[in-house]
């Protein structure tokens, strides 16, 4: 019995010391597994123009985030140039980082402006947010150096 607790908890720890290691900073909106855009091909966006899920079996890490690709090609264009394929303000939300918040941002909502991916919440949001992109974004770029690397529950607090 005391053999198979001590396997159990070995598998535990090593689960646990494997997924924190594997987590994301707060500057970045993953999973608690570190998973980047809910698994969304990051390329896709400008290659294909749509939201495209990744493969489980094509990934590559960048800043201890976890990215899928729904190909070997699009997973090595991300890895020539990964900032020019991430989503601005870490994957959260567009217009939650121009009112000085961090919400989720959706893969599904989403929009490229001058060679950028933005999210959105929901689609409410993001109709709001398309109202004055430029203004938005650029209320956002100047909140995010304020924010970037706060908690998101923190940010709801203040």
């Amino acid at each position: 019995m005391n053999k198979v607790k001590a396997l159990i908890s070995g598998v535990a720890l090593s689960v646990a010391m494997a997924t924190s290691a594997l987590a994301a900073g707060v500057e970045i909106n993953a999973s608690s597994t570190g998973l980047a855009l809910q698994g969304y091909d990051p390329v896709a966006y400008f290659t294909v123009g749509e939201p495209t899920p990744g493969n489980w079996k094509i990934t590559a890490t960048h800043n201890d985030a976890l990215y899928r690709f729904a190909s070997e090609e699009n997973k090595a264009q991300f890895e020539k140039n990964p900032e020019a394929y991430l989503p601005e303000y870490g994957g959260y939300c567009a217009f939650g980082a121009a009112m000085g918040f961090k919400f989720d941002g959706d893969p599904t909502l989403w929009k490229i402006v001058d060679d950028k991916l933005y999210l959105n919440l929901a689609k409410d949001i993001q109709t709001r947010w398309e109202g004055d992109i430029p203004g938005f974004i650029e209320k956002a770029d100047s909140n995010w150096d304020g924010i970037a690397d706060k908690d998101p529950a923190d940010l709801q607090t203040q």
